[in-house]
C-alpha cells in the first residue's frame, strides 16, 4: 500500500518533471482548500470567542447579596458621550478595607482618578482625544487589564468618589458585595440560529463547491495514467490508492497554508475586521474537536471527490472507458431540499407581520440554508435539462451547446458556488436597505444653529448648572427647558416647557413668543389635546403629579416631517402656564454660544465636570449625529457585502479558467482538425464565450429568483417594506459578464496555439 502512496505522490507532482498543466492544477487545487481551511478555522474560534467574552462579562457582575464580614463597595453607573459612542462609567467608593476591587483592577481609584479600559484609552489618545476627555471627570492613572472587559471593544472607565456622592443617589446606587456569577455557558437562540445557519451556507457553500471542483481537474489526464499503470500490471484497488494519494498532495498543501494564513490573520484580526469591530487574539481560538474535523474533513473532501469522479470509469489497459453513455441528473433530491427550503419559508405566512416568534425564526433560518442548498443543486440539472432541448444557430453557438450536452456538470457546478453567494447577497442587502429606509428619515430642526448645545440634568442641579455654563467661554444664552408628560385620563402626549430658542431646537415651529404653545402632530395629522390636562414629572422614585393646566384654544398645530424626534408633542413656553410649579422632572439645558459648535461642547463638557453623571454635554442634534453614524455603518456593510461577493466571484472565475484551459487541452485534437478545414479562430473563442456563459447566466437568474423568495418572508416578518438595491444587483450582474469575458480572453493565446497546424502533424 506504501508503494502506491508514494506513486500517487511522485505522479501528482510530475515525477520530476512538472509540466505547467500539473502545476496550475496542484495551485488550484491547494488555493481551494487553503481557502477553505482559512474561513472554517475562523468559524471553528467563533464559539470560543463568543464563550470568552461570555465568561469575562459573568466574571465582572455586580453581585449585591450582603455577605458576611464584606464591606459593600458603593456604586453608581451612568453613560458619558463619546461622539458617536457611549462609554459606561462607574463611580465607586469603598465603605472599608474589606470592599472588593472590579476584576482587572489592581487597586480602586481613588477619588478624581480614572482608571479605563483598554479601547477607552485608545480613543482619549487620538484625534479626538480632548473632546472625549472632556466628558470624562478626574484624570486617567490607569487601564482596565483584559480579565475586566468583556470584549476588546468595550468602553468602560471607573471613577473613585467619596462616599458621601453616592450615598446621595440613594435609590440609584448599589451595594456590592463581591464580583462574578457563575458562568452557564451559551446558548443558542432562534435569533442566533436565524443569523448563524443561512451566513455559514452562504460563506461555505462556494468554497466547499470550490475544494471538490478542484480536486477534480485534471482527470482525463489523471484517468490516462492511471490506464497506463494498470498496463503494467497494477489492479483496481491499487489504482485507486493511486489516484487517492494523488489528490493528497494538493490537499496537504492547501491545509498548510490554511493554517498558515489563519495563524497570520490571528496576529492581526484585532486591525483588520471592518465596522469597528474589537475583539482580543487571544479569544480566535478554534476548538480541538473542531480542528481534528477540519483537518480530517477538508482533505478527505478532496480525495474524496477525486474518487467519486472515477465511479463510472472503468480504467483498462488500453485505454479508459467510461460506463455508456451519460447518465441523466436524478432531479428528486434536488427538487426535496428546495422544495422543503419553499415550504418552510411559506409556513411563515401563518404568523402575523411583525412578530419574533421562535418558530418563525426557525422557520426562516433552516428554510433559508435549505433553500440555498436546493438552488446549487438545481443548477446542473436546469443547465442539462436546458442544453437538452437547444438547437442550430450559429456555427459557435452549436460548438457551445454540442459540448455542454456532453458535459455541462463541471462548469455548473463552479457556478453552482456563485449562485449561493449571490443569493445571499441579494438577501442581505435587501434586509438592510429595507430596515435602513424606515430610519433616519427625519431632518434637523432649524433651531438647533441657535443653540448647538445641551446639557443633560436633574431639577435639583438645574441652577447650578445654569451657573456654571454661563460661565464658560464662548457661551451667549442659557435656555433650559423641562420635560414632562401631560395626562388627560388615559391620554398622554410627552412635551417640554421652555422658552422659544429650546422649542426650536425639538421642531421647526415658525413664529414664537412667550405664552405660545404647540402640538406636533405627524405628517398624516392629529387633533391637539383639549380641557385639561395633569402636568406630569419624572424622579428617582417615580412619576410625580402637578397641578392641572387648561390646553389654550389658541394652541397651535405643527407638523412634525421636520421635528428632531416622531410622534405627539406638546411644546409650551413657561408664559403659557400663567406660573404654575412645576413637578420636578429631568431638565434639558440648551446653550447658545459663538465659534465652532464641537470647541463649545467641550467648554461646557469641562465647565459641569465637576457634577460628574448630574450634568452631562452633547450637541443638541445628537440624534442627527447617530444617524450619520448608522447610514456609514450600512454604506460600509453594503462595501463589505460586495467585496465579499466579488472575491468569491473572482474564485468562481478561476475555475472557470482552469476548467477552460483543461477543455482546450483536452480537445486539441478537434479544435486544430476544425481550424484546419477554415473555421475561423472567432468562432471557436465565441464558441468557449457561449460555453462558459450559458450555465453563468442561468445561475445568475436562479440566484436573483432565490434572493428575492429569502428577503420577502424575512422582511414581511419585520413589518418593512421590501426595497431592492438595483444598484448592487446590477454591479454584481456586470462583474458577473465581465468576469466570463476575461475567462474567455485569457484562454485565447492557449487556443491559439492548439489550433497550428504544427500541432495537428504532430498528433
Amino acid at each position: 500500500m506504501m508503494r502506491e502512496l508514494a506513486l500517487g505522490l511522485r505522479l501528482a507532482v510530475g515525477g520530476g518533471r512538472m509540466s505547467g498543466a500539473a502545476l496550475l492544477r496542484l495551485a488550484m487545487t491547494a488555493f481551494g482548500i487553503a481557502l477553505a481551511v482559512a474561513v472554517l478555522l475562523p468559524a471553528a474560534a467563533v464559539h470560543h470567542l463568543v464563550g470568552a467574552q461570555a465568561e469575562r462579562k459573568a466574571a465582572i457582575t455586580q453581585i449585591t447579596q450582603p455577605r458576611a464580614g464584606v464591606a459593600p463597595l458603593l456604586a453608581y453607573n451612568w453613560y458619558a458621550s463619546l461622539g458617536e459612542d457611549f462609554a459606561q462609567v462607574t463611580a465607586v467608593a469603598p465603605t472599608g478595607p474589606s470592599s472588593p476591587v472590579p476584576p482587572g483592577l489592581s487597586r480602586l481609584p481613588a477619588p478624581g482618578e480614572l482608571v479605563v479600559s483598554p479601547e477607552l484609552a485608545a480613543k482619549l489618545a487620538g484625534p479626538d482625544g480632548g473632546s472625549f476627555k472632556a466628558q470624562l471627570p478626574g484624570r486617567v492613572v490607569d487601564r482596565i487589564s483584559r480579565e475586566g472587559v468583556s470584549g476588546a471593544g468595550d468602553l468602560t472607565a471607573y471613577y473613585g468618589v467619596p462616599a458621601a456622592q453616592i450615598e446621595a443617589e440613594g435609590a440609584d446606587s448599589r451595594k456590592v458585595y463581591a464580583f462574578g456569577r457563575p458562568y452557564t455557558g451559551l446558548g443558542l437562540s432562534a435569533l442566533m440560529l436565524g443569523i448563524i445557519l443561512p451566513t455559514a451556507a452562504v460563506l461555505l457553500l462556494p468554497l466547499l463547491i470550490f475544494v471538490t471542483t478542484a480536486s477534480r481537474m485534471g482527470a482525463a489526464q489523471r484517468e490516462r495514467r492511471l490506464a497506463a499503470l494498470r498496463l503494467l500490471g497494477l489492479d483496481s484497488p491499487q489504482v485507486k490508492r493511486i489516484a487517492a494519494a494523488e489528490s493528497l498532495v494538493g490537499a496537504v498543501l492547501g491545509l498548510a497554508a490554511g493554517i498558515g494564513f489563519f495563524a497570520l490573520l490571528r496576529t492581526f484580526v484585532a486591525d483588520i475586521l471592518p465596522f469597528g469591530l474589537r475583539i482580543f487574539p487571544e479569544d480566535l481560538v478554534p476548538s480541538w474537536p473542531l480542528v481534528v474535523v477540519i483537518v480530517l474533513l477538508v482533505p478527505g473532501l478532496a480525495v474524496g471527490s477525486a474518487l467519486f469522479g472515477l465511479r463510472r470509469t472503468i480504467v483498462e489497459p488500453l485505454g479508459v472507458v467510461r460506463q455508456g453513455k451519460p447518465v441523466r441528473r436524478r432531479m428528486w433530491w434536488r427538487w426535496a431540499l428546495t422544495t422543503i427550503g419553499v415550504l418552510l419559508l411559506a409556513a411563515t405566512l401563518a404568523f402575523e407581520r411583525g412578530t419574533g416568534d421562535t418558530p418563525a425564526a426557525l422557520a426562516l433560518s433552516v428554510g433559508s440554508v435549505f433553500l440555498l442548498v436546493g438552488v446549487a443543486a438545481l443548477l446542473p440539472w436546469l443547465v442539462e435539462r436546458l442544453v437538452e432541448r437547444l438547437h442550430g444557430g450559429s456555427p459557435s453557438w452549436q460548438l457551445a451547446i454540442r459540448r455542454l450536452q456532453l458535459d455541462s456538470g463541471t462548469a455548473s457546478r463552479v457556478v453552482s458556488g456563485l449562485v449561493v453567494v449571490l443569493a445571499g447577497t441579494i438577501l442581505i442587502q435587501g434586509v438592510i436597505t429595507s430596515l435602513a429606509s424606515e430610519d433616519n428619515r427625519q431632518a434637523t430642526p432649524h433651531g438647533v444653529t441657535a443653540a448647538p448645545v445641551q446639557v443633560q440634568t436633574t431639577a435639583a442641579h438645574e441652577a447650578e448648572v445654569g451657573k456654571l455654563v454661563a460661565a464658560a467661554p464662548g457661551v451667549t444664552g442659557v435656555h433650559p427647558a423641562r420635560t414632562l408628560m401631560f395626562r388627560s385620563g388615559e391620554q398622554r402626549d410627552y412635551g417640554m416647557v421652555g422658552d422659544c430658542v429650546a422649542l426650536r431646537v425639538q421642531a421647526d415651529i415658525g413664529d414664537c413668543s412667550d405664552g405660545d404653545a404647540f402640538y406636533l402632530t405627524p405628517a398624516q395629522g392629529g387633533a391637539a389635546p383639549t380641557g385639561k390636562v395633569v402636568l406630569q414629572g419624572y424622579s428617582r422614585t417615580g412619576d410625580v403629579n402637578g397641578p392641572e393646566w387648561t390646553v389654550p384654544g389658541t394652541i397651535r398645530v405643527v407638523r412634525s416631517d421636520d421635528a428632531a424626534k416622531s410622534g405627539q408633542s406638546l411644546l409650551v413656553t413657561p408664559g403659557a402656564l400663567h406660573g404654575l410649579a412645576l413637578p420636578a422632572s429631568s431638565v434639558a439645558v440648551y446653550v447658545s454660544g459663538t465659534g465652532d459648535p464641537q470647541a463649545l461642547t467641550d467648554d461646557v463638557a469641562r465647565a459641569v465636570q465637576p457634577l460628574a453623571w448630574n450634568a452631562t454635554a452633547t450637541k443638541s442634534d445628537y440624534l442627527g449625529e447617530f444617524r450619520a453614524r448608522d447610514q456609514r455603518l450600512v454604506e460600509s456593510f453594503r462595501a463589505v457585502l460586495i467585496t465579499a461577493s466579488l472575491f468569491v466571484l473572482a474564485v468562481a472565475a478561476m475555475s472557470l479558467l482552469m476548467l477552460s484551459i483543461e477543455q482546450i487541452s483536452e480537445r486539441r485534437r478537434p479544435l486544430a482538425a476544425l481550424s484546419a478545414a477554415g473555421v475561423p479562430i472567432g468562432v471557436l473563442a465565441r464558441g468557449a464565450l457561449w460555453q462558459t456563459g450559458i450555465p453563468v447566466v442561468v445561475g445568475v437568474v436562479l440566484a436573483v429568483a432565490a434572493g428575492l423568495g429569502l428577503t420577502a418572508p424575512i422582511l414581511r416578518l419585520a413589518d418593512r417594506p421590501m426595497i431592492i438595491d438595483i444598484p448592487v444587483l446590477l454591479t454584481l450582474a456586470a462583474t458577473t459578464v465581465a468576469a466570463v469575458l476575461v475567462v474567455t480572453a485569457l484562454t485565447m493565446p492557449l487556443l491559439r496555439q492548439v489550433t497550428r497546424l504544427d500541432t495537428l502533424r504532430s498528433e
